[in-house]
């Protein structure tokens, strides 16, 4: 049974962290190759899952030395069909990927949490391309379809929620919300964003999330953005309109470069930890409904410890 589907710790104050940027780690800081850029093979042997302990502890660590929550993501970005068979998994080996990931997961959390930190278990989905492009745009119906098996196998192990993460347009968004809806599941929406802070879709992000509320009847419990700098979006967020309230989270990319030039890049740019802090610091300011502070592209350890001081100070903890 789940631990905490029914009452998401995260929904009633307090900050939460999460990881940084898996891939990017794994690929540029342990050399090691992920074909598609897909971490989830490495759950299904025991050195991967000494690589993903390796991994996740150092965060999970600063979350429990500073009394805060985390949300602790399965690694299931590329378990649906269409990369799944690229990487020559059939349907049910993917369901036991997931099945797998989750039950890893617990067993973090069994390691980890404490009355203070709570740990919440994050089943992941990723788009169903690229993720960087908008290209073969499904409708709703098609994408509720899609996604719908990876939701039936979250909803049926311990997974507290779902999210789906680095979405590049709203129907996508509003299928996968209607299918967690449909099966009683919490559902995070993630959209990624471009230089010029709109969607790969060309849609503005205030656009996306109206429209994904207006279909599902505000179906995500939030929504945050991932895989962008804050650079491409700070002047997005400073309306302060009312839709602002509806984001919860960031996951930044450590590096200012467009989606184009990251794709293009053999070597890993890292940015400025302490630069990258300072921004979710400012970002704070306008959106003070922020709870959920993480990484994407390019960042590990030391982006998320600089970005939980800038904005959650030790001096200022329990």
């Amino acid at each position: 049974m789940a631990l905490y589907r029914s009452n998401l710790p995260q929904l009633s104050g307090g900050d939460f962290l999460t990881d940084g940027g898996l891939e990017t780690t794994l690929v540029f800081h342990h050399g090691i190759d992920l074909p598609c850029f897909a971490a989830f093979p490495l759950i299904m042997n025991e050195d991967g899952r000494e690589t993903l302990r390796a991994y996740f502890k150092p965060y999970l660590e600063t979350a429990q030395e500073r009394n805060i929550g985390f949300i602790l993501d399965t690694v299931t970005w590329r378990t649906n069909a269409d990369w799944g068979e690229k990487l020559g998994y059939s349907a049910e080996a993917l369901a036991d990927v997931q099945r797998r990931s989750v039950a890893f997961a617990c067993e973090l959390r069994e390691a980890y949490a404490t009355d203070r930190t709570p740990v919440v278990i994050n089943g992941v989905l990723g788009p169903r391309g690229d993720g960087y492009k908008a290209e073969n745009r499904m409708s709703p119906r098609e994408a509720e379809r899609y996604h719908a098996p990876q939701i039936e196998v979250f909803h049926d192990t311990q997974a507290d929620m779902a999210s789906a993460i680095t979405l590049a347009y709203p129907e996508e968004a509003i299928g996968i919300v209607r299918t967690a809806q449909s099966r009683d599941l919490p559902v995070v929406i993630s959209f990624t964003l471009e230089t010029d802070g709109r969607l790969p879709s060309g849609d503005t992000l205030q656009e996306a999330i109206e429209r994904v509320d207006a279909a599902t009847g505000s179906g995500p419990i939030y929504y945050m953005i991932n895989c962008a700098h804050p650079t491409h979006f700070e002047s997005t967020v400073a309306t302060g309109d009312t839709w602002l309230k509806r984001i919860k989270g960031i996951r930044a990319n450590a590096s200012a470069l467009s989606h184009a030039e990251l794709d293009a890049a053999t070597e890993l740019d890292a940015g400025d930890p302490l630069v990258l802090g300072r921004h979710y610091q400012s970002l704070r300011q306008r959106m003070t409904q922020l709870c959920v502070l993480g990484g994407c592209c390019g960042t590990d350890h030391r982006h998320i410890v600089a970005i939980c001081e800038a904005c959650n100070p030790r001096s200022g903890l329990a």
